[in-house]
């Protein structure tokens, strides 16, 4: 099962969140919110594995 962490504006940024989500040690995939295209100025969502979520709240929490 996947969990939705967040949505990102843009692609910059979610490649930003997803880098800081896996130094965590949590591994983390962007996908477009079309579902179909990657493209710079699409919106993204970030999901992780479901057993990490309490990690990434933990994570997210502290900052």
């Amino acid at each position: 099962m996947r969990y939705e962490v967040m949505k990102a504006p843009n692609l910059m940024i979610a490649e930003m969140w997803k880098e800081f989500f896996e130094g965590e040690g949590v591994p983390c995939q962007i996908l477009p919110e079309d579902g179909k295209t990657f493209s710079e100025s699409s919106t993204y969502t970030l999901v992780i594995a479901r057993e990490k979520d309490h990690v990434v709240k933990e994570i997210l929490r502290k900052l």
